[in-house]
């Protein structure tokens, strides 16, 4: 079974300083249709205007994880952590017991997009943690390369969660494929562009939620960038 989310069925929040976008239930927006998928709890599309920010706040006992778009994320908490994320970086922070943090675009003339993502944990109260690295342009072109998993790896952070992300760019003539357990749950989001999933054309913002699939088949890009989930039922 596959159902399409479109774009434009997201929920919107405008605060001024931040535009959002949340494809699960998040804050004031609720549908109880869609208040997450297997363990993938949030994915909000944000967008933070110069001088702005998130101020110090907490969370306990999930994985966080951004993935910057444009501009340049400003991290900082209270487990000694003081990071810019840039363009094209995957960072995740452990919440386990509790950690406190703020997030900035402090660019004077530039709006920082961003995707927050949160993971349920399949263990709860770990010390919490952060870990941040460069997913390289070369290693996602024309193919699906993870940046989170349970164990990490050369462009992956690790998260302590049964959950896999990929991320790809693809374009004319580029194609992929991703097998998955019918067993398990995935999520298909399209960041930018056009791309044919499984049959399905999908435009930036779409996305498309897999129940007892084998495989996931990405081909009739143009300009495209997917973020790509195989998560616990």
């Amino acid at each position: 079974m596959i159902n399409i989310r479109k774009s434009q069925s997201r929920g919107h929040a405008d605060h001024g300083w931040l535009l959002s976008k949340h494809s699960f239930s998040f804050a004031s927006y609720h549908d109880p249709n869609f208040m997450g998928w297997g363990n993938l709890r949030v994915i909000n599309e944000d967008q933070i205007l110069p001088g702005k920010g998130f101020g110090t706040h907490g969370h306990r006992d999930m994985e966080i994880i951004s993935y910057v778009l444009s501009g340049e994320l400003a991290h900082k908490d209270d487990i000694g952590n003081v990071k810019g994320i840039p363009p094209g970086d995957i960072q995740r922070m452990s919440a386990g017991t509790g950690v406190m943090h703020s997030e900035f675009n402090h660019a004077p003339n530039s709006t920082t997009h961003f995707f927050q993502i949160w993971i349920e944990p399949n263990v709860l109260g770990i010390p919490p943690s952060y870990e941040q690295k460069t997913v390289n342009a070369s290693s996602k072109n024309g193919k699906l390369e993870l940046i989170a998993g349970p164990h990490g790896g050369e462009n992956a952070v690790k998260v302590h969660a049964d959950a896999r992300m990929y991320v790809g760019e693809f374009d004319a003539g580029q194609t992929a494929s991703l097998a998955i357990d019918p067993n398990r749950r995935a999520y298909v989001h399209l960041i930018k562009g056009e791309l044919g999933v499984n049959g399905f054309d999908l435009k930036a913002g779409d996305a498309l939620l897999y129940e007892s699939e084998s495989m996931i088949l990405l081909d009739r890009a143009k300009g495209a960038e997917v973020l790509v989930f195989d998560l616990r039922y």
